[in-house]
C-alpha cells in the first residue's frame, strides 16, 4: 500500500494535513450518540445522515472494523475569535467542499471506501428528510465521524495531526476508510 498516494490525494484536494492510520487505532464510544441526541448543533433527527436516522450506533461502530486503514485528513481555518460562529460556519462549508474532492480522489484509488466527514451532510441546501422525502443523493451523502461514534480527539492523538491548532483557528476532520489492496 502506498500511503503517500492517499496522503497526496487529500492534500491535492485541499486538505491542510493528512495521515494514514490503521483502523484499529480509530477510537469509538457509544457516548457520541448521546452527545448527538442533546442536539447542540440542531441536526438531530433533521438530516438522513445524522442520528438517529444514520443507523444503529453499534452497527456503525462495528462497520469501521470492516476496513484495514483510514486516511485521516483535516482542514484548518483562521477565524476572528472563539465567538466567530460565522467564520466557523464558513470554514465548515469549505471543509465540506474539500470532503467532496477527497472522496472523489479516494474513489479513484479504491471503489470500496467508507467516507466520513464532519458535522452534518451538507450535500443539499435543505435535507429531504425535512419534507418527508427520501435522500436526494444517497450515493453522495456524508455521515459524520461522530455519528459513527468516533472520538476524533483520541483518534488524532497518535497521528501528529493536531485537534487544536492555536488561538483563532477552527479545525475540521474527515476520514476515508479503505482496505489495503492485495
Amino acid at each position: 500500500m502506498d500511503q503517500n498516494l492517499w496522503i497526496k490525494a487529500a492534500l491535492d484536494a485541499g486538505a491542510t494535513k493528512a495521515a494514514v492510520i490503521s483502523s484499529d487505532t480509530v477510537v469509538t464510544s457509544r457516548s457520541f450518540r448521546d452527545i448527538c441526541a442533546s442536539n447542540a448543533c440542531g441536526g438531530y433527527g433533521r438530516c438522513w445522515m445524522c442520528p438517529p436516522d444514520v443507523g444503529d450506533i453499534d452497527v456503525l461502530m462495528a462497520s469501521i472494523r470492516n476496513y484495514s486503514h483510514g486516511l485521516l485528513f483535516q482542514t484548518i481555518a483562521e477565524i476572528e475569535d472563539s465567538f466567530d460562529f460565522e467564520g466557523m460556519a464558513e470554514a465548515g462549508k469549505t471543509h465540506a467542499e474539500v470532503c467532496k474532492k477527497v472522496r472523489k480522489a479516494a474513489k479513484a484509488i479504491s471503489d470500496k471506501i467508507l467516507f466520513l466527514g464532519a458535522g452534518g451532510c451538507r450535500m443539499c441546501e435543505r435535507c429531504a428528510k425535512l419534507d418527508n422525502l427520501p435522500c436526494r443523493m444517497p450515493e453522495e451523502a456524508m455521515a459524520s465521524m461522530e455519528s459513527y461514534g468516533i472520538d476524533v480527539y483520541k483518534t488524532t492523538e497518535p497521528t501528529g495531526l493536531k485537534y487544536i491548532n492555536g488561538q483563532n483557528t477552527v479545525t475540521y476532520f474527515g476520514l476515508v476508510l479503505f482496505n489495503e489492496e492485495e
